[in-house]
């Protein structure tokens, strides 16, 4: 009956807030898609829903344990969710409002999937010429955390991403070739942009800057990261802080387009 009067007093400002948890969870959800994390959130939507039930039921005494492991449940999840929540916040820090219009655009809430037009093929083919040469580089894709913050340490430019454009980029004798280039929508962004370094996370000898720069990219933004080794040729894709294993060119290029769409 208590249901009953409450969906009879049910008004607009209900169904606003319904959306706009809605909204929240939908970009939770595309934040940690993809990483360890969305198993964490799905168990814990779960375990949330338990406790509503046991509570509902009248169960006191599992109410009660499970009450106590919610009241420090929310320190854990920021623990666990950390690398999350500072993605969420350096794309909320680094917006421009005089630059990119409303914080509501920089969400993202209703873009469709599929709004990233970024070639991969021509990014993978442009990588794999340049290490049969050993010529070292890093590229950057920009998802949906805007790098803006990152284009204004570097070279802005305005140009649609080709093999000949990225090989000559990155050609060693090229006054562009230091750094990191971006790429948003096919577009390259900038060049020579500073990338922030991981200095925590172990990786093997033969890694060098360029790919703890990809990881530290790839941690603090949902953006992807394509190294070059200039000592041995090897051509390594980061996301998420890890680097991905793919057979050869071909596995690459899916992968990619996968986490591009």
């Amino acid at each position: 009956m208590d249901i009953f009067n409450d969906l009879l007093n049910f008004n607009v400002l209900d169904i606003i807030d319904i959306i706009l948890v809605a909204l929240l969870l939908y970009y939770v959800y595309k934040l940690i898609k993809g990483t360890v994390a969305i198993n964490i959130f799905f168990g814990s939507v779960i375990f949330y829903l338990f406790y509503l039930l046991v509570d509902v039921l009248q169960m006191r005494m599992l109410s009660t344990l499970l009450g106590g492991f919610m009241s420090v449940g929310i320190i854990a999840l920021i623990v666990v969710f950390q690398p999350e929540i500072r993605k969420f916040l350096l794309m909320i820090g680094s917006t421009n409002f005089r630059k990119n219009g409303s914080l509501i655009k920089r969400f993202n809430f209703l873009k469709t999937q599929g709004t990233n037009i970024s070639d991969a093929e021509t990014i993978v083919k442009a990588s794999a010429k340049m290490g049969d040469s050993k010529t070292g580089a890093l590229i950057v894709i920009e998802r949906n955390n805007n790098l803006d913050f990152l284009v204004e340490t570097g070279d802005e430019m305005n140009i649609t991403v080709t093999q000949p454009i990225l090989e000559s980029i990155f050609f060693k004798n090229s006054p562009l070739h230091d750094g990191a280039i971006i790429i948003s929508n096919n577009i390259i962004k900038a060049t020579r942009v500073i990338l922030p370094v991981n200095n925590e996370k172990n990786i093997p000898s033969h890694f060098g800057l360029r790919h703890r720069a990809a990881i530290g990219i790839s941690e603090k933004t949902d953006a992807l990261a394509i190294v070059v080794s200039e000592e041995t040729g090897l051509v390594s894709y980061v996301s998420n802080g890890e680097f991905v294993i793919f057979k050869d060119n071909l596995e690459l290029i899916k992968k990619l387009k996968i986490d591009l769409s």
